[in-house]
């Protein structure tokens, strides 16, 4: 994992803590699940050495939208792909470039359908969605709120204690 600053016209300023990794796809089986283990690893690394609040919810929206982009790169444009991880002002990054430059689309809502939701699902969950065309393929981003907590999205404090038990 690198600790750093971005290197693209998302760069945080220069004050926030920027976390990140990246992790090669190869267009195998294995992609997906190896994606969310990363995503895993990468939150609990984020929480616990950078002290970083993460709370179950942000890793969960996390592993969904991963799965989800991941599942789209592999399905749509067979090749190797890339995922990036960065964190910063409370927000994860979740990048996915792959080699297909047919750029995606969110379908009209259809209650009959089944599957293929993927894209409305990953815009329904982030706080912000971007495709961009690229040289020899497409990026995809989502950006994740870490916490449930709209206040943290520009802190790095550790998560709020448990509520208390009710009694009876």
């Amino acid at each position: 994992m690198e600790s750093g600053p971005a290197g693209d016209d998302t760069a945080p300023r220069s004050e926030e803590q920027v976390i990140q990794t990246t992790a090669a796809l190869h267009g195998d089986d294995s992609d997906i699940a190896h994606a969310r283990l990363l995503a895993t690893a990468f939150l609990t690394t984020a929480r616990t050495e950078h002290g970083i609040a993460v709370s179950r919810t942000g890793v969960e929206l996390t592993q969904l939208v991963v799965s989800e982009l991941v599942t789209n790169a592999r399905k749509y444009a067979p090749g190797p792909a890339r995922m990036d991880l960065r964190i910063t002002g409370g927000v994860v990054e979740i990048v996915v470039w792959d080699c297909q430059p047919a750029l995606p689309a969110a379908r009209p809502a259809d209650a009959g359908r089944v599957g293929q939701h993927g894209l409305e699902i990953v815009m329904a969950l982030s706080l912000d969605f971007e495709v961009r065309s690229e040289a020899g393929g497409k990026r995809v981003t989502a950006r994740i709120a870490l916490t449930d907590d709209p206040d943290t999205l520009s802190s790095s404090k550790t998560d709020p204690p448990p509520a208390p038990a009710l009694e009876h």
